[in-house]
């Protein structure tokens, strides 16, 4: 789950990362008591859910003379799609440099990679791909709770002697709230200091009870419905739903429906020994995908019975196309009820997804 600035920078800002001076408001009225704590120039910052807000128009510059209409202006809009409900009004720094930071999992070497780079800023992911010499990088043993000060000194170079201590800080952080991703970019140099002028980290999702976190706000409705019926369920942006039990096949599944030049609307895998009810689950949650003109259902019967799929199909009485390929236990009582009610079966996987493709062709 990935937490917002503003929560970030507490988190930052209590391990002794200096942030600037700043308040969170959630309506323009509430900003006029911290005018004088801001200066004369200051950021307002929209706090939505979403990447690449400076570009969307949710980051605006302000001053005491014009700063509670700005922020009612950007209380005004939506940010990608997303209504700005928070803004986090900040001191605007005078800065000298920019840098970038970022602490994540390399998922081959199961270690912390840490990056910095002297090119920091919006344009970070254009200086990695054309120039990755600028980025320099260092593996960590997560076992360790302070970085080796040879370790600091690759990574810094030149640049300010007091970056170390915040890169030292950030990792940290990193381990203690079981991140995926700990960011500070940019990460600036003022007259006053070295500053984290904005921050980003992502909390591992299997980690949230553990970092006393009840609610998900990343998952879409689905997703939370889905997570409720014990389903392993991502939402994508194609038109034909999928339904499958194993991580394997239904990842086969949507292998093949992108072969085949279709686009998947989800991933949903139902899990072994789905009873009728919770295929009949699926299949609605699946349906309501507004995107969604066809379902393919592949699912291989062991301690899944393919009698409680057919019944499952059959019960969730959507308005969409389902196409079926059953096949294992119980398949031959699976396929009469489903011929009954007139539903496409088809053999194999192959010959279900091509179907699926021509539907939405």
């Amino acid at each position: 789950m990935k937490l917002r600035e503003y929560e970030a920078k507490n988190v930052i800002k209590d391990a002794g990362i200096p942030t600037p001076a700043g308040f969170l408001i959630r309506s323009a009225d509430e900003l006029t008591p911290h005018l004088g704590a801001l200066g004369d120039a200051f950021v307002l910052k929209a706090q939505v859910d979403v990447g690449g807000r400076g570009k969307a128009g949710g980051i605006l510059m302000a001053g005491k003379a014009d700063g509670a209409k700005v922020a009612k202006e950007l209380f005004g809009k939506q940010i990608k799609g997303l209504p700005v409900k928070e803004i986090l009004a900040e001191r605007k720094l005078d800065i000298r440099h920019e840098y970038y930071l970022s602490i994540t999992v390399d998922r081959s070497r199961k270690q912390p990679l840490i990056l910095f780079t002297e090119a920091g800023g919006v344009e970070i992911e254009i200086t990695a791909q054309e120039h990755p010499e600028l980025i320099r990088k260092v593996f960590a043993n997560p076992l360790m709770r302070d970085l080796p000060p040879f370790m600091l000194r690759e990574l810094i170079g030149t640049a300010a002697k007091e970056i170390g201590p915040i890169i030292n800080k950030l990792y940290r952080i990193f381990i203690d709230k079981d991140a995926l991703l700990a960011e500070i970019n940019p990460l600036v140099t003022t007259p006053d200091g070295v500053f984290a002028a904005d921050a980003k980290i992502i909390i591992d999702d299997n980690a949230l009870g553990r970092q006393g976190i009840t609610v998900n706000r990343d998952l879409s409705d689905r997703e939370r419905e889905a997570e409720k019926y014990g389903f392993s369920y991502v939402e994508l942006d194609g038109k034909i739903g999928v339904i499958g039990n194993g991580a394997g096949l239904t990842m086969a599944t949507l292998d093949l429906i992108e072969f085949y030049g279709g686009k998947a609307a989800n991933f949903l895998d139902v899990g072994g020994g789905a009873e009728s009810e919770r295929v009949m689950n699926a299949v609605r949650l699946v349906a309501s995908v507004p995107t969604v003109k066809v379902i393919v259902v592949n699912l291989l019967g062991g301690i899944t019975k393919c009698d409680e799929v057919a019944k499952g199909i059959i019960a969730a009485g959507i308005s969409q196309k389902v196409i079926v390929r059953l096949a294992g236990t119980n398949e031959a009582e699976g396929r009469r009820l489903l011929s009954e009610k007139g539903y496409d079966m088809l053999e194999t996987m192959d010959l279900v997804v091509k179907k699926a493709v021509e539907v939405t062709a």
